[in-house]
């Protein structure tokens, strides 16, 4: 298992993963919108040449949101969540970053779990915050 940061020829590899994960899917050109900005970070793990999970997170002064989790199906549930979830947190901390948000639908409860277990806390809900209607938990870990 490789981890290093993307590259834009990760950009297709990524796509597959975020639509085979989510309802409402980053597209492509969202993707590569966001790794063009100089505020994001995208890390990666590889495991034989395949992507198999990924993460991206915004930094602005000393705060971080982290934007983009994700596990390719047959690799969920084995520690590779957590491992992109580090990452970004020890990225974040290098910038010195004093707190990191994310947002969670209130129906995953498998990824607040992970979140949790990573030392994040709920703070709210945003009403009809996805697409479909559904609430987003936002979620908060303040570094030290």
């Amino acid at each position: 298992m490789t981890t290093r940061e993307w590259r834009i020829g990760d950009l297709d590899q990524i796509a597959a993963i975020e639509a085979e994960s989510f309802s409402d899917p980053w597209t492509r050109r969202m993707l590569a919108d966001s790794f063009l900005s100089d505020r994001f970070t995208g890390v990666l793990l590889e495991e034989e040449g395949s992507i198999v999970a990924y993460g991206g997170m915004s930094v602005v002064c000393d705060e971080a949101e982290i934007e983009l989790v994700a596990v390719s199906e047959m690799f969920r549930r084995c520690g590779r969540g957590t491992k992109i979830i580090n990452d970004l947190l020890e990225l974040a901390s290098a910038r010195g970053v004093k707190r990191v948000f994310l947002e969670v639908r209130v129906s995953n409860a498998p990824a607040q779990i992970l979140y949790l277990k990573s030392g994040f806390r709920g703070l709210y809900c945003r009403t009809r915050y996805y697409p479909d209607g559904e609430d987003a938990v936002v979620m908060v870990k303040v570094l030290s």
